[in-house]
């Protein structure tokens, strides 16, 4: 009898931390509708991670907090843990090699936690060569060796690189070699308290149009990263973006005066997505394959496209992260959102 108890006991509690509210990070930067987001949505927001801080390949961590937003944190008890961000290749493959520069970016970090009261830091290391995977590793092993030592936190933004290897085609080659590659979860998550999956820009400006985040391509990431790491430290990447798709002025060689086409793409809000629908007939649709948003418009006589993320969206994401008993959600950007989100996402102070 008791035997049995003990098993109904322990059966109860992994259906009740496999149904759990995610954690709701959110990423903030230093724009103003960033902080006035954040301003007006602390109480849903579980953990904030601005982009306040970079690193060159000397070790050099520059960057500071912005006052209103950590005071307002340390007021409500918010956990800050900014990003300490490199996006350059050969930067990043010089920090690697050295250790000395590493000890000088970890001493740089464990003096500004200290400053300032964060809970630690996120890396968020990208255009990272896949030559460098085991440079990578050794980077975030000796930070969380050090970080962990004084009670901190690290973090871990990775770019989402199912299946592990790349397809068939130069863009395919090139967005593993210089972006997917490097990340080994497996080892990553030995060393770090959470990695941040980053599922989005499946489609940008150096695609053509199509969602930010494709459902299939979000589950087959998720599940690729579910093998390698335990869910316990997973956090599944939300956009709160979208981006708009249309035809820009024909480039000219200024040798040969010979044109060539310009498709576009660009960064856009969701307000500003709803915006240009509601200025020019765009009618909202909804991809019930792709669990997403978009609709299209013409301008010029031209079509233009946007995909976003609407509070549908948002919802089987982040209702996506709770049935697969994940440590929750990482959403980008603040001040991007559609405002509607808030009104489903839960009070910080109702989840204790």
């Amino acid at each position: 009898m008791r035997s049995f108890c003990l098993s109904l006991f322990l059966a109860l509690l992994s259906s009740f931390c496999l149904h759990a509210q995610p954690v709701a990070l959110f990423y903030l930067t230093d724009s103003p509708g960033s902080v006035r987001s954040f301003l007006a949505h602390s109480s849903k927001i579980d953990l904030l991670v601005p982009t306040w801080y970079q690193v060159d390949e000397n070790g050099l961590v520059t960057g500071g907090p912005d006052p209103t937003v950590l005071a307002t944190a340390t007021k409500e008890d918010l956990p800050v843990m900014p990003i300490v961000a490199l996006f350059d290749l050969k930067k990043f493959h010089s920090l690697a090699g050295s250790v000395p520069a590493q000890q000088q970016m970890n001493q740089a970090l464990l003096r500004e936690a200290k400053l300032h009261g964060y809970a630690g830091f996120q890396f968020d290391f990208e255009n990272v060569s896949y030559l460098d995977r085991d440079g990578l590793n050794a980077v975030v092993e000796r930070s969380a060796e050090a970080l962990h030592q004084a009670g901190l936190k690290l973090t871990i933004a990775t770019v989402p690189n199912a299946p592990g290897f790349p397809g068939r085609g130069g863009f395919a080659k090139w967005i593993y070699t210089d972006w997917r590659g490097a990340y080994d979860l497996a080892t990553l998550s030995k060393y770090v308290d959470l990695i941040c999956l980053m599922t989005y820009d499946q489609h940008t400006r150096w695609t053509t149009p199509g969602p930010v985040a494709g459902w299939q391509w979000t589950l087959e990431n998720l599940d690729y990263a579910l093998q390698q790491a335990p869910r316990q430290k997973l956090s599944l990447g939300i956009p709160l973006y979208g981006y708009h798709w249309f035809a820009g002025a024909p480039s000219i060689n200024p040798t040969s005066g010979q044109a060539s086409p310009n498709l576009l793409a660009d960064y856009i809000s969701a307000p500003d997505a709803l915006q240009l629908a509601a200025a020019y007939g765009g009618n909202l649709e909804w991809d019930s394959a792709d669990h997403t948003a978009f609709f299209y418009f013409y301008r010029d006589q031209m079509r233009e496209w946007i995909f976003y993320t609407d509070l549908r969206t948002f919802r089987d994401r982040y209702r996506l992260a709770k049935d697969r008993g994940l440590e929750g959600v990482c959403s980008w950007v603040l001040g991007s959102e559609d405002p509607q989100i808030w009104t489903f996402l839960p009070d910080r102070a109702s989840k204790h």
